[in-house]
């Protein structure tokens, strides 16, 4: 009984210990891409971005942060701001919605490994912990299953409120979560077969190494190129961010968060940063070596110069988490680099990249996948294949839809003009 309570113990400081790192990190940057968004845009934009929000003034001159300042100014406003609520709503499920996207996304965090195992020195059951909050078989499937819970908290938020537009911005939500939640599970077939396992720890095993020689790491991103390009723009379509920010068309329908306010508008917004994150997080861990440094050897163990640090070390650990967080951070900022570089497609074309290009090329990349798995299981039949779609997919992406005349107006000819 003493053992069974120490073990206890034991695995529940662990995982307290866990969560508090996953969740501490993924607030952290959900909050800091608040600034990062409108100050990349500002960049890009020859603007100044956010500079005026300051705690004091150092001789004579607003202490700014370059900004930072605003990210306590916005969550202070939210928090101290008066909630609103439409007489008409339904009160329960109107102050549930924000909440059930929010969690939902957080939730597929704790079966992301943000780290490897570390190694104790005790005895087992001690001897071993996985820096992986949660590791059960079948983990992807957990994931799309709890990112398609996400869409209930928009859908529900539309309709409680009581309000037309914001109806239809949760009815366009679920459109477009199911048109591509087809395509975003397909697209992860092909990973799935190249490690023979759902579990993402499993996934990044198969990524230990390299391939070509050493030129390159034996990340899912050679293995799966097709897929991993094909999965970064549905899972984007998934966030509901530009350009597949359809319901949420501020010049259009405005929404379905037009009825919130205060911590009710804040969760909204602070989830869709937490997609954001989510996303990334899982990019990196399936498609770039998760916490795999480049260089790392078979054995686990990684090279640099002189020190060498072992499989299951601290160290390793160490590196393995910062290796995590600089690959999600750069995933993040380019995301915030497509949502200000692209406009917003219509909703015709919305539909169109999901159901007939995303798809097709989803179920080309898993039959391909497929076969030179079948025809060749050390990867090399599939890397030439995935060069040749990788080509075939560039082409067609640069070529973009056909273009078709319009019509003159009846009583006009094509070649009529008026003035200058």
């Amino acid at each position: 009984m003493d053992l069974w309570h120490n073990v206890a113990f034991f695995y529940l400081v662990t995982t307290v210990i866990k969560f508090a790192v996953i969740a501490g990190f993924v607030l952290t940057v959900a909050a800091l891409l608040t600034w990062m968004e409108r100050r990349q845009s500002a960049y890009m934009q020859d603007r100044m971005g956010p500079h005026r929000a300051s705690f004091f003034s150092f001789r004579g001159k607003p202490v700014t942060l370059w900004g930072l300042v605003h990210v306590i100014a916005d969550s202070t406003k939210m928090l101290f701001k008066e909630p609103f609520m439409p007489g008409a709503a339904d009160a329960f499920v109107f102050q549930l919605a924000p909440a059930v996207g929010f969690v939902s996304s957080l939730m597929i965090m704790a079966f992301v490994p943000f780290g490897p195992d570390l190694h104790t020195g005790l005895e087992a059951p001690w001897d071993v912990i996985p820096l992986q909050l949660v590791r059960v078989d079948g983990g992807l499937l957990w994931i799309l299953a709890m990112g398609s819970l996400g869409i209930y908290g928009t859908a529900l938020a539309g309709w409680s409120s009581n309000n037309k537009f914001a109806l239809l911005g949760g009815i366009r939500a679920s459109a477009q979560s199911v048109s591509y939640e087809i395509a975003l599970g397909l697209t992860l077939v092909g990973m799935l077969m190249v490690s023979g396992s759902s579990e993402l720890s499993a996934m990044l095993e198969v990524q230990r190494g390299d391939i070509l020689g050493g030129w390159l790491p034996r990340w899912g991103l050679f293995l799966q190129p097709v897929g991993a390009m094909l999965y970064f723009i549905a899972a984007m379509a998934e966030t509901k961010r530009a350009p597949f920010d359809m319901p949420e068309g501020e010049s259009e329908i405005i929404g379905y968060f037009v009825e919130y306010s205060s911590m009710g508008f804040g969760l909204f917004m602070l989830g869709e940063f937490v997609e954001v994150v989510v996303l990334a997080a899982l990019f990196s861990t399936v498609f770039l070596g998760g916490w795999m440094p480049p260089g790392m050897a078979v054995d686990g163990s990684v090279h640099l110069g002189p020190l060498t640090l072992a499989a299951g070390s601290v160290g390793l650990a160490l590196l393995g988490m910062a290796t995590f967080a600089f690959k999600v951070l750069l995933m993040c900022v380019l995301q915030l680099q497509v949502r200000w570089t692209l406009p917003r497609f219509r909703y015709d074309q919305l539909m169109d990249v999901g159901w007939k290009m995303l798809l097709p090329w989803s179920l080309v990349n898993m039959v391909v996948s497929m076969a030179a798995i079948w025809w060749d299981p050390t990867f090399t039949k599939l890397l030439q294949l995935n060069g040749v779609l990788t080509f075939l997919f560039v082409l067609v992406v640069a070529a973009g839809p056909k273009r078709t005349e319009r019509a003159a107006p009846q009583g006009m000819a094509l070649g009529d003009s008026h003035g200058h």
